[in-house]
């Protein structure tokens, strides 16, 4: 570990952000009840967002980020999906928390460590869907075959990679893209999406702290949903959090400010500003 900095790398965010949700969780207007997160961010996350600057205070997108996932979730579960294929699982205790069918399959795919980690922490919880745990390094094309053709054996699949994204290559993504579609047959994916906008404003946040934790930011396209198109995917939804921390009430600091400086700006400012960041699902073509 990087002396005075408690990231090792990019595993280590999911416990920076299960903080997050148990800071979320123990708010009485809460937006959702995750009675796990704070045992699962442990020490490490509470150091996490100790050493990031203005860690506690900038929680509100990974919190819009949760709630709006769960949304999704749950619609598409309603919708049809038989098999929830979750990559880079982390610390999401979503088949423990959201009133999920028993008929439903959720595979928790993450590295052998971290599903080591999430298993132990979970002992003696029970979870309301059918879940299987895969430790599986993603990186390894014939393991992520493996374990996306094992999603695909019950479908229709909706594939989530919430968090990840944003730490991969362009190449690396592209390559998830195609098997998501061509190996697993998603139907649909659900994900958060950057821009280089963001990651611009990033750089001057986070970046470093992240960086000398072996976990920078790298993937914000500037094309936006359109990067999927020829991979097979076409933009279902987009839920900008910029929207949505108004509409959940989870702005950020001095929000009203920006908002109504947003007002002297051209149109296609605002929508920029609109997409530097959002949840996306994407629809297999």
């Amino acid at each position: 570990m990087t002396e005075g900095n408690p990231i090792r790398n990019v595993s280590d965010t999911a416990s920076w952000v299960a903080i997050y949700r148990a800071m979320e969780s123990e708010r009485p207007d809460a937006l959702f009840d995750d009675p796990y997160a704070r045992r699962l961010g442990g020490e490490r996350g509470e150091a996490i967002v100790k050493a990031l600057p203005r860690g506690a205070s900038m929680s509100w997108p990974m919190v819009v980020r949760t709630a709006v996932m769960d949304e999704i979730v749950l619609r598409c579960v309603h919708e049809g999906a038989a098999t929830v294929l979750n990559l880079a699982a982390g610390l999401d205790a979503r088949p423990y928390r959201l009133a999920l069918p028993p008929t439903l399959r959720w595979l928790h795919v993450d590295l052998p460590d971290m599903v080591d980690y999430f298993r132990e922490n979970m002992a003696g919880e029970t979870p309301h869907c059918a879940l299987e745990f895969i430790p599986a390094d993603l990186r390894d094309a014939g393991a992520r075959r493996a374990v996306f053709a094992r999603a695909a054996e019950k479908g229709p699949v909706l594939a989530i990679t919430e968090g990840l994204l944003i730490y991969l290559e362009p190449d690396q993504v592209a390559e998830l893209a195609r098997d998501l579609h061509d190996v697993a047959r998603a139907t649909w994916w659900l994900t958060d999406l950057a821009s280089p906008m963001l990651l611009k404003l990033l750089e001057r946040r986070w970046s470093p702290k992240l960086r000398e934790g072996n976990a920078p930011f790298r993937f914000g396209p500037a094309e936006g949903t359109a990067f999927f198109a020829p991979l097979g995917w076409r933009e279902a939804e987009f839920r900008s959090t910029w929207d949505e921390s108004f509409r959940l009430n989870r702005t950020m600091p001095g929000a009203w400010l920006w908002k109504f400086l947003s007002k002297f700006q051209s149109k296609r400012r605002q929508e920029e500003g609109r997409r530097m960041a959002g949840i996306v699902l994407l629809k297999s073509n």
